[in-house]
């Protein structure tokens, strides 16, 4: 299901999204959900679950499912997420510094390190990402689990918002 990108993009275009993704077929809408998150499970339920009265709904019962995503299910999604986005500009002691803490997260949890950064300026970015995943490498592996499904939900709902008010490319394209 394509969605649209014009440049009106205030709430009757989410409306009009919106009914375009209830109505779509499904193999269509678990494509669009696929592209927010890449858990077939999550795609299918949030699939069967439609039509959303609106965006509010849409967005719990995405993270419903998100939430009832089994071990395997997750390590599914965690293994399809990219590494965090960030600036161009990133100096080479810093992506040296950031290569090694993602390598100590992956061999110690086994799966690349996600986090949401949605809300962070891009000139963040960076510091947040190193902090983070230094915090984290001190969690145990039950608590950084449940760290890293609330950072999938997070990404899962920003995307599945950015797809619906036609922004990106998220609504087409596996990121």
């Amino acid at each position: 299901m394509h969605l649209p990108h014009p440049a009106d993009r205030g709430p009757k275009l989410l409306a009009q999204n919106l009914e375009r993704f209830n109505t779509a077929p499904a193999p269509e809408a678990r494509h669009t959900l696929l592209t927010c998150l890449h858990s077939p499970r999550w795609a299918r339920c949030i699939t069967a679950h439609r039509p959303y009265p609106d965006l509010p709904s849409l967005l719990a019962a995405a993270d419903e499912a998100t939430y009832d995503l089994g071990p395997a299910d997750l390590a599914e999604a965690l293994a399809a997420e990219p590494l965090p986005s960030l600036p161009g500009d990133t100096y080479a002691a810093a992506s040296t510094a950031l290569s090694a803490a993602y390598a100590a997260y992956e061999a110690r949890f086994g799966h690349g390190f996600v986090i949401c950064l949605d809300d962070v300026a891009p000139d963040e970015a960076l510091d947040r990402v190193l902090a983070a995943v230094r915090s984290r490498l001190a969690n145990d592996p039950e608590e950084e689990r449940i760290v890293a499904t609330e950072e999938l939900r997070r990404l899962a709902r920003g995307r599945l918002v950015r797809a619906l008010r036609g922004v990106g490319s998220h609504a087409t394209s596996h990121g």
